[in-house]
């Protein structure tokens, strides 16, 4: 663990795709339905590098598209349903109503939301915010629990840093 970001549960250097693919990897073995991920950061910051890594993690083999035109993106894994949502073309956070996202989240769902910001009071809350950021020689994913499932998750990922 880093102290860069002191008030991170963790903080991992990522400082190329393959390292986003493990961290994505021990995501995927402690995950645990129904959870809420929020992925925020800079365009290009790893975001979906980081998504598409995790679903191919959990077992997904087909090309896992980029939500950005479509909004939405849905995986059906063994038990899991993946929601994958990009919200960076939306201008007003009520078009996730047309999505009828309160209806495909259930007790089965790990929600992965980019650009959670844009949809403001229509998302369920997050268990687990992840910050994508970098400074002038690496990239970092921070971790920040949001509820007691978020925790729990933490802290087992931060057992293995």
């Amino acid at each position: 663990m880093n102290s860069r970001l002191s008030m991170a549960d963790w903080l991992q250097a990522v400082p190329d795709e393959d390292t986003v693919a493990v961290l994505a990897s021990r995501f995927a073995r402690l995950i645990k339905a129904p959870m809420t991920l929020f992925l925020e950061g800079d365009l290009g910051a790893g975001k979906t590098t980081f998504a598409r890594a995790f679903i191919h993690a959990l077992g997904y083999e087909a090309y896992v598209k980029s939500p950005s035109y479509g909004l939405l993106e849905t995986y059906s894994i063994s038990t899991l349903t993946i929601l994958h949502l990009d919200l960076y073309r939306i201008e007003d956070p009520e078009e996730l109503d047309y999505l009828a996202l309160r209806d495909l989240y259930d007790e089965q769902s790990v929600l992965l939301v980019e650009w959670p910001q844009k949809g403001v009071n229509h998302l369920p809350a997050p268990d687990l915010v992840l910050q994508f950021s970098d400074d002038t020689e690496t990239r970092f994913i921070s971790g920040f629990a949001k509820s007691t499932a978020g925790f729990q998750l933490n802290r087992q990922l931060s057992q293995e840093f």
